[in-house]
């Protein structure tokens, strides 16, 4: 790999690279269901108010919607209301995986607590380190993204 990765990218890379197989992953979701029975993404945290307000809520189990298997938790009625009516301008791109990490080809986990919107549109990233990484690239960072994700989307995390 290249030096002008981040430490962490590397460190990652070498994890995965030694775990074993698993299912293809097309979300980031964290372990375990929801009581609507699919896996959490973004953490919990609210894809609405992110782009509407700029800010990351913690959602409520009891405002919750589901958008191609995976569970969102809202902050408010109203929020998950909006997402239903149109889940692709809310839900994280990247299936919700670090941004960065999809540039280069890989699947990290996209961590709410580092994100940004950019063109109406919200991108997460794995670690600070990673988000001051894509903070020097920004467009070239998420064209990146683009394109390797239509390669890497049904391709399992380890896998890669």
């Amino acid at each position: 790999m290249s030096k002008t990765f981040p430490l962490a990218v590397l460190a990652l890379a070498s994890i995965l690279s030694a775990a074993p197989a698993m299912a293809a992953d097309e979300h980031n979701t964290v372990a375990g269901l929801t009581a609507v029975g699919a896996p959490l993404g973004l953490h919990g945290v609210d894809p609405v108010a992110f782009l509407e307000i700029g800010n990351r809520i913690e959602g409520a189990a009891q405002y919750t919607a589901t958008h191609d298997g995976v569970a969102y938790y809202f902050a408010s009625a109203a929020n998950m209301d909006a997402f239903k009516k149109n889940p692709a301008k809310y839900a994280p791109q990247n299936g919700g995986f670090c941004t960065f990490g999809v540039s280069v080809g890989k699947k990290f986990d996209g961590n709410p607590r580092y994100a940004a919107v950019e063109d109406g549109k919200l991108y997460v990233f794995l670690s600070e380190e990673i988000f001051q990484a894509f903070q020097k690239d920004r467009a070239g960072t998420i064209a990146k993204a683009e394109a390797n994700w239509a390669k890497i989307q049904h391709t399992a995390a380890t896998e890669l």
